[in-house]
């Protein structure tokens, strides 16, 4: 018996550490097989750097948006983080990449974080800036154009995944947060 529970032990220590990706690491492979292929990424979080698996966002409801601190369209932050607040409990969850792709992020990522913050109280996921256009596009951001057809044009392009964790639309920067036609579809995929 005592050797049955030692093992058990080791078994759940092996299990939690496959859960915590070393900085820099893809999921390991069980936490790969549990996770849709688009997630399966690490990306450091804004506010520290330290890395995070996109893989517990699975099942849930995704806007994936880039974002700018100094373009036209950065007051959208406040709709993007107003959205987060009213659907989080439903399963929304609002994912941040600033980017300088479109030069309007010229910041560090403490500066980034800092502005957000301050000036919209962002609390939805922020992440390190990203590469997300062109040859240099990180690898998530690069599935996200291929699914769906379209990459991003310009800061605050946003991407609508599904619980399923496809990619069910792709709204211009000029669609705003609050888009009738947008939060119809993010009712629907949550009522999925």
């Amino acid at each position: 018996m005592h050797r049955l529970i030692n093992r058990r032990a080791c078994a759940v220590g092996a299990f939690g550490a496959l859960l915590w990706p070393a900085a820099g690491a893809q999921p390991a492979k069980a936490e790969a097989q549990a996770c849709p292929p688009l997630l399966q990424h690490t990306m450091a979080r804004l506010q520290d750097e330290k890395p995070q698996s996109l893989c517990q966002y699975s099942g849930k409801v995704l806007l994936v948006v880039n974002t700018a601190s100094f373009c036209g369209f950065t007051p959208q932050y406040a709709g993007l983080e107003a959205l987060y607040a009213r659907y989080k409990d439903q399963g929304l969850v609002v994912l941040g990449f600033p980017s300088n792709d479109f030069a309007q992020e010229r910041g560090s990522n403490k500066d980034i974080a800092e502005f957000c913050e301050s000036t919209f109280g962002v609390k939805f996921p922020m992440f390190t800036k990203t590469v997300v256009t062109g040859r240099d596009a990180h690898p998530f951001y690069k599935r996200l154009a291929s699914e769906a057809g379209a990459a991003p044009r310009w800061n605050f392009f946003k991407y609508l995944i599904g619980k399923d964790a496809k990619v069910a639309g792709s709204y211009g920067s000029t669609t705003s947060p609050q888009d009738p036609r947008l939060i119809r579809q993010i009712e629907q995929l949550m009522a999925k």
